[in-house]
């Protein structure tokens, strides 16, 4: 067992700040996610100007050097940004590992990682991140090797090898992972024959996705209070209250300052998200950083180019956590707006209005209407016979008078022959 120190660097400058209290809180949820690693304490570090060497001024070193001995801390999980000079100099500094925020999230993801597609991508993020590290490895870099004297060069520095190999190493993941991923595109193409509607499950690390994922679809996807619980896509069908089938989605959770390096790597697995007919964003409303853990949320989902017309839901999660008058507030505003449904993965509590609104949104609420078409439109007759949607039919010397029982979907897709 591996002894932890969390330290969260509590930025001064401009902008907004999340509390630092929870900012630490959730930190330290994230050090408890890996196995074998045993949090011995943790500290909020006040930073008004990063030392562009060694992150923290020469005093707070020397008081956390103390604290780290006295502790007998091994690794030190910095939840931050820190430059490789930095790592290597603290490193030094403190006679431990040290590992930031990125370090942390990508050790998770490759502990977590269960499918072919999942264990590739995080192989390939991690790559990403250590190439940007090997001045980490100080005294073995300076060697150079090859060279012997007859080329004139001064042959290849340990540093460029080791690039090399990276860049190489890369090179063979992405076209495993191509073939992995054309794999998927296949099962996508499968499933675009049925006509089944995709219903994606997004939302911040912890917020109750893989809960309500269980209740809804009876399946039994690991579903613990820990970040990251889900790390691999999950789809099973679920059938709605109107009896119209959808497949639900669950997805890997998201959290604040999620390194680039695993935004880009999980760009595939996410297509499930982009591919969606409905984004239902599930928000853990008891948590006191909501507000923010959804605008970080906000900002993955515009990075990864969802579509703005793809109809989006707010699921206000773990209302069973708040007190009879925050419930009953909570579920007030909720009732003011349709987008919004507050609900409890865990005692099923707002669910069945949740599934209506789904269908919805999905224009699964059938209407019966009538259709006039001229003798010219044979094809777009031949479709509604086709679809199973005409229930009566009168001609004229017109043409076709047709009453037709449809879906909005349906109407959309008539529209546009």
């Amino acid at each position: 067992m591996t002894r932890a120190w969390v330290l969260h660097p509590d930025m001064k400058g401009p902008g907004p700040r999340r509390d630092a209290g929870l900012a630490l809180e959730e930190a330290v949820s994230l050090a408890v996610a890996l196995p074998n690693l045993e949090v011995a304490g943790s500290t909020v570090v006040p930073l008004r100007d990063p030392h562009p060497g060694h992150l923290f001024g020469t005093g707070k070193i020397k008081e956390l050097k103390d604290l780290f001995h006295d502790n007998e801390v091994e690794l030190v999980l910095v939840d931050g940004p820190v430059t490789p000079v930095q790592q290597r100099n603290l490193e030094k500094e403190w006679k431990v590992k040290l590992l930031d925020r990125t370090g942390l999230i990508l050790e998770i993801f490759s502990d977590r990682a269960a499918t072919r597609e999942g264990v590739l991508q995080v192989e390939m993020a991690a790559l990403s991140y250590q190439r940007t590290r090997l001045v980490r490895a100080w005294t073995h870099l300076e060697r150079q090797r090859g060279g012997l004297g007859f080329v004139g060069g001064p042959g290849e520095t340990q540093i460029e090898a080791d690039r090399r190999a990276i860049d190489e190493q890369l090179v063979r993941l992405k076209r495993q992972l191509e073939k992995v991923v054309k794999t998927r595109e296949l099962h996508r193409k499968a499933r675009a024959k049925v006509p089944y509607p995709i219903v994606a499950l997004v939302g911040y690390t912890n917020a109750g996705k893989s809960t309500l994922f269980n209740r809804l679809t009876g399946a039994e996807v690991l579903a613990k209070d820990m970040l990251f619980a889900t790390l691999d896509p999950t789809m099973r069908a679920v059938r709605l209250p109107t009896g119209a089938d959808v497949i639900l989605s669950d997805t890997v959770g998201f959290i604040s300052d999620l390194p680039t390096e695993l935004v880009a790597a999980f760009r595939a697995t996410l297509e499930e998200v982009l591919a969606a007919d409905v984004i239902v964003h599930v928000r853990d409303i008891s948590h006191p950083e909501s507000e923010a853990q959804a605008r970080d949320v906000a900002t993955i989902l515009d990075s990864l180019g969802v579509d703005e017309d793809t109809p989006q839901l707010e699921l206000w999660n773990k209302i069973d956590r708040l007190d009879d008058e925050a419930q009953s507030a909570l579920l007030a505003r909720a009732d003011r707006d349709a987008g919004i449904h507050a609900v409890s993965a865990l005692t099923g509590a707002g669910l069945d209005g949740f599934l209506e609104a789904v269908t919805e949104a999905l224009g699964e609420v059938r209407a019966r209407e009538e259709v006039r078409l001229g003798y010219g439109q044979g094809k777009a007759r031949a479709w509604l016979f086709e679809k199973g949607l005409v229930e009566a039919e009168v001609q004229d010397e017109d043409g076709y008078l047709l009453t037709v029982e449809w879906s909005a979907r349906d109407r959309e897709r008539f529209a546009k022959l």
